[in-house]
């Protein structure tokens, strides 16, 4: 499902617009995004998790040159799928 399938599904099922329907579904992405930046954690029962993990910086390798590179400390999203979501896509 892309990001058009899932306007669409909501427009269908909320009765609304398509633009109204993309109105909501950007917006609830972009309140995801702001708080995943600001380090919180968003948690959707019977869904799943997301949030942030932090690596620290490592010395890596040019796989052209074989040279060391350093690569800077970076924090990554990460989802972890929640009990109820788990069950209905293993269909139990």
């Amino acid at each position: 499902m892309t990001k058009s399938d899932l306007i669409e599904a909501v427009a269908a099922k909320g009765s609304l617009t398509k633009d109204k329907a993309s109105i909501v579904v950007n917006s609830i992405f972009d309140l995801m995004v702001d708080a995943l930046k600001k380090g919180d954690r968003i948690e959707i029962r019977n869904f799943g998790n997301f949030t942030v993990r932090k690596y620290p910086a490592y010395t890596g390798r040019n796989p052209k040159t074989g040279k060391p590179v350093k690569v800077g400390e970076k924090s990554m999203p990460f989802f972890k799928v929640g009990l109820g979501l788990k069950a209905k896509v293993d269909k139990k």
